[in-house]
């Protein structure tokens, strides 16, 4: 499908896994970044025929997620702007609606993950900023990131927690997760990319903040290029999709001007450590493990950034030839 091997095996394993509303999205965000626009089409339509009444794409068997299927929304509205019927669009305005109005929430704003529980995750960096960013709302992404900064991120260590509770006013999972703070950089990265067009300072202070995470997260780096599931444990298992998240945001910014050319270097490094582990059927394997990401295993979102990072990792070259 895209010419080279390693690719094709992991996009065909990609394919063939059973996936959550979340893995949909970034199943399609890596289609639409490797040019394969048919396919992402067919990945937008399975989305839309499984959107929820309320509006959340992609939903599978009623999940509890809230605001995971807005992952989709890019590759739906990919499909609207090509395709031509008007049930995209229209799945589009759902998920937005759904999104900016009634969709659970803290006081200020800040978009709870799940339904049935006032938490604060990481993950939703990613799920809902990009796609906020890409239709024009990047007043709301920045009202997301501010407010899961205020409650996750430690300035002291530069890393952000995993869950927050609300209720309690403190963090429900306060381990420094490293797949967490993957989806953080990556989330932004992907929203500096899609919306470039952003209030003036604001690109260049989102830009500044991923890029102390970047730097948080590496200096917990093992010598094989991996890095703990839990980032300052050493005891967790050595994780594969940390480095491709962190892989991916770095290629991204140098790509895309807002890190040095310096940064290709270690991005290309973060993807072949990640890439060691692929095995004959194309399965990133020793990644934070579907279904419950507790331990060792294989998981969609792992597929999918192998391929987001191994199409940023031409961007980012392509730009650094051209600027050399």
């Amino acid at each position: 499908m895209t010419g080279d091997d390693t690719t094709d095996r992991v996009l065909a394993a990609l394919l063939a896994m059973q996936r959550q509303s979340w893995e949909q999205g970034v199943t399609g965000h890596a289609l639409l970044d490797l040019g394969l626009g048919e396919l992402a089409v067919l990945v937008a339509d399975a989305a839309v025929t499984r959107q929820h009444p309320d509006g959340r794409l992609g939903d599978v068997s009623g999940e509890a997620g809230a605001v995971n299927g807005a992952a989709c929304g890019e590759v739906v509205r990919y499909a609207a702007t090509t395709d031509g019927d008007p049930r995209f669009a229209a799945a589009l305005d759902a998920q937005l609606d759904w999104l900016v109005t009634r969709a659970p929430r803290a006081a200020d704003g800040t978009l709870f993950h799940l339904l049935d529980g006032r938490q604060v995750w990481a993950d939703t960096v990613y799920m809902v900023v990009p796609l906020l960013a890409l239709v024009g709302r990047t007043d709301l992404a920045a009202v997301q990131v501010d407010g899961h900064r205020r409650r996750l991120f430690d300035s002291r260590t530069g890393l952000y927690a995993a869950r927050w509770d609300e209720d309690r006013g403190e963090p429900d999972q306060p381990q420094p997760w490293g797949t967490g703070n993957g989806w953080v950089v990556a989330g932004i990265a992907r929203a500096l990319r899609l919306a470039p067009d952003w209030p003036a300072g604001l690109r260049a202070e989102l830009a500044g903040h991923a890029r102390t995470v970047l730097d948080a997260c590496l200096a917990y780096r093992a010598d094989d290029g991996l890095f703990p599931d839990v980032l300052d444990d050493p005891r967790s298992f050595r994780e594969a999709n940390t480095a491709q998240l962190l892989g991916y945001a770095a290629l991204t910014g140098v790509a895309d001007g807002w890190l040095p050319a310096s940064w290709l270097g270690t991005g290309a490094e973060l993807l072949a450590a990640a890439g060691r582990r692929v095995d004959r059927r194309g399965r990133v394997t020793g990644v934070s493990g579907a279904p419950d990401f507790t331990r060792p295993g294989t998981s969609p979102e792992a597929q999918a950034f192998h391929l987001l990072g191994h199409a940023a990792l031409r961007r980012a070259r392509a730009a650094v030839s051209r600027a050399g």
